[in-house]
């Protein structure tokens, strides 16, 4: 099985078990007696782990390898789902949050560092664009399958002492010992310059390959810019992640008929999120990669624009898919251009940083967005992330200028 083929079942095997646990969340807190407020205070602490462990993480996969990374995240994310399978009090959920965290911070970066250091080794003028774009797509079709899954699951399937809400989370378990064993078997990289690659030596030059990351981005235009796309595209995400359930119960005539519409339409909009990542090499072959970027942030912010301001239900619903549709063309061509800035030696601290700036990001348009949609309407605070949106656009330009003095072989 070559790197690509690979790549991609890693993909599967890691965000089908994410599309299974999507839905039934806040449920299956709820239905173990936690209240709506306690769910929202244990799942921040995700995010705060995340924050605080996003880089050290990122230096650690540079300095002591991917697989061994790859490896623990996986096991932290399997010890995780095995607590929520029996988690009924606020601690166990929160304990939970927590180790989604650290396997959230392990996980960002390694598996997509690996590919495209395998895929430079081979081939110096490779296409990053196609691989990462059919990396989007399988993405996008897990996480949609998982999420069709799960109904389907607790909607029919029984297993005498099992709750039907846990049945979804059982295969989840299943599916990342899968994961487990698949990185293991299927990822290999080249000796380390410094030979075998131990632990504690490892965590002794993190601090060194954060500081050569740091120093690569804040001297880098290019780099810079593209970080600062992520501070846009985090704060405007707020519109149709967290946003758009409340537009449609405005059109819909409350949250309850609401509720049955966004577990469906999130399963098709992570599906249109694969459609057009699969899209994005026809559309770079032609414009670049760099220009497709920006446009696709114009297109993403129209999008978004018509979901805040289309009336009924069908105008929503399409806004928020075209805007899913966009937004999975966006990420491959995104992470195409970081890497073809970063090296082998700080690949993953680089992605670290990048998505890092997506939760103070994240934290600030949830508390502008929301008080915009108080003092004025949801519409409003819709379109005013639309904007910042769309405002990120220019911030490709560095990248476009570079691409056009150093054209990527077709």
């Amino acid at each position: 099985m070559n790197v690509h083929r690979r790549f991609l079942v890693l993909l599967a095997l890691r965000w089908f078990p994410v599309g299974l646990c999507i839905p039934l969340g806040v449920l299956l807190a709820m239905s173990r007696g936690l209240t709506l407020a306690e769910f929202g205070l244990a799942v921040s602490l995700q995010g705060f782990v995340v924050l605080a462990l996003e880089l050290p993480t990122g230096g650690l996969s540079d300095s002591w390898g991917r697989r061994p990374v790859l490896a623990l995240s996986a096991a932290v994310a399997l010890g995780s789902l095995a607590l929520l399978v029996f988690a009924d009090s606020f601690a166990e959920f929160a304990t939970f949050a927590m180790l989604q965290g650290v396997y959230r911070a392990l996980d960002s970066g390694p598996l997509e560092s690996w590919y495209v250091d395998a895929r430079l080794a081979a081939d110096p003028a490779a296409r990053l664009e196609r691989g990462l774009s059919a990396g989007g797509t399988v993405i996008g079709v897990a996480i949609g399958a998982g999420a069709l899954a799960t109904g389907g699951l607790v909607a029919w399937v029984e297993l005498p002492g099992v709750p039907n809400l846990v049945v979804p989370v059982l295969l989840a378990v299943c599916v990342q010992v899968a994961g487990l064993v698949a990185i293991v078997a299927l990822v290999r990289e080249p000796p380390h310059p410094d030979g075998r690659r131990r632990l504690l030596a490892s965590l002794r030059s993190v601090p060194k390959v954060i500081t050569d990351g740091v120093r690569l981005v804040r001297r880098s235009r290019i780099l810079l810019a593209l970080v600062a796309v992520e501070l846009s595209w985090g704060f405007g995400m707020i519109t149709f992640e967290t946003l758009m359930p409340v537009r449609l119960s405005e059109e819909v005539g409350g949250p309850e008929v609401a509720a049955t519409i966004t577990g469906p339409a999130g399963a098709v909009a992570w599906l249109a999120s694969a459609a057009g990542a699969a899209l994005v090499p026809l559309l770079s072959a032609r414009i670049g990669v760099a220009v497709t970027a920006g446009v696709l942030r114009v297109a993403q912010g129209i999008a978004v624009v018509g979901m805040g301001l289309l009336a009924g239900p069908a105008g929503v619903l399409t806004g928020y898919l075209a805007c899913y549709l966009v937004h999975g063309a966006g990420g491959p061509v995104h992470m195409t251009l970081l890497h073809r800035e970063a090296s082998s030696e700080n690949r993953s601290t680089v992605m670290s940083i990048n998505s890092m700036m997506m939760q103070p990001a994240g934290s600030l348009g949830l508390i502008l967005l929301s008080a915009i949609a108080t003092g004025t309407s949801v519409s409003a605070a819709i379109v005013v992330g639309a904007v910042v949106l769309a405002l990120a656009a220019p911030l490709y330009l560095p990248a476009a200028r570079a691409e056009r003095r150093r054209p990527v072989a077709v």
